[in-house]
């Protein structure tokens, strides 16, 4: 299973955005601040177990596999009909 994570932002992220709002900043400031940001978030991201990973492979494959055949059938199905109402080509 998952892990749980909690998405609350941390505590420096929401006062260094809070401060930022009310001083403005130079472009490389704002950049720089981003990029902390952006590092901050990425420390977040908890990578899947190997079970947790070949688990989800598994569960994308069968929905594509089963989407696969319906769209199948349902293209099967609408060239019969198509077939019957405008028929075949006489050649």
């Amino acid at each position: 299973m998952a892990r749980k994570v909690i998405e609350e932002p941390s505590e420096d992220i929401v006062a260094n955005a809070k401060k930022d709002r009310d001083t403005k900043r130079g472009p490389f400031a704002r950049m720089s601040l981003f990029i902390r940001q952006v590092l901050a978030e990425l420390k977040k991201v908890v990578t899947p177990t190997r079970k947790e990973l070949l688990s989800y492979t598994g569960v994308v494959l069968v929905f594509v596999a089963i989407m696969m055949a319906l769209v199948s059938g349902l293209d099967w199905v609408f060239a019969l009909v198509v077939a019957f109402v405008f028929g075949t080509p006489q050649g």
